[in-house]
């Protein structure tokens, strides 16, 4: 069981959305964070709310930047992956710069920056990574270009890091929310069931960083709907295609 009073947690992908609900809400319970996006402005805004943030802004998409971030942050307790690009796309609709900033931003991200970080807490033999995924990782979606391949690629990364880092004392786990209104939500056409408040859903990351399960998806029966698309087979999923 983890509790969040007097440690520290690197948040990245905090300036709005689900990062800020989250950001306030570990504040609240104690947590003493270190606050990056790009958009150096709401940071210090977010951080004049709370009480004991740091802000680092930086680029997830700019190697050099991943590693000047690392070395001013210096050794976390944990770390949370939630930076996030999301433009809705068909590919009779490609975009390449907005599938590829898609990729870059949500999977290349987070290995620019776990690449650096995991290294340090191996040797430490102690820490606590938080990725955050999404239901559309578990099988592929229309008019997910980029978007669903990333979280994908998000998903089995966390997996494999499950696999290798046990016994190192660097803990791993998987959070997949549906659907949270914000900005980026906001851009689709078609209904979102089930679709939660940043608030809410930051409860619930928050609760899954406080047990000791891998994986953790919401909301149910929504995600319950989703995984079990995987296990259909083809001939119905893609039926008159």
């Amino acid at each position: 069981m983890t509790e969040f009073g007097g440690r520290s947690y690197w948040l990245i992908g905090a300036s709005e959305g689900l990062g800020r609900a989250l950001a306030m809400k570990l504040d609240r319970e104690g947590a003493r964070l270190i606050l990056s996006a790009r958009d150096e402005g709401r940071l210090t805004t977010l951080a004049s709310d709370l009480t004991a943030a740091r802000v680092i802004a930086f680029d997830v998409t700019d190697r050099e930047a991943v590693q000047r971030a690392v070395r001013a942050v210096g050794p976390v307790d944990g770390i949370i992956y939630n930076a996030g690009a999301y433009t809705p796309m068909r590919a009779t609709d490609w975009d390449t710069d907005a599938a590829q900033t898609m990729c870059d931003v949500n999977f290349i991200g987070a290995m620019r920056v776990l690449g650096e970080v995991v290294p340090q807490m191996v040797r430490a033999g102690r820490g606590d990574i938080t990725l955050i995924g999404s239901l559309a990782g578990y099988r592929g979606l229309p008019a997910a270009i980029g978007y669903g391949a990333s979280k994908a690629a998000l998903v089995s990364l966390a997996e494999t890091m499950r696999h290798d880092l046990r016994g190192t004392g660097v803990v791993v786990r998987l959070v997949n929310p549906g659907f949270i209104k914000t900005r980026l939500t906001e851009k689709n056409s078609f209904r979102m069931p089930m679709i939660m408040s940043p608030e809410a859903a930051a409860e619930r990351v928050a609760r899954a960083m406080r047990s000791n399960r891998f994986r953790t998806d919401f909301p149910a029966p929504f995600s319950w709907l989703m995984k079990s698309l995987v296990f259909l087979p083809d001939v119905l999923v893609y039926r008159g295609r």
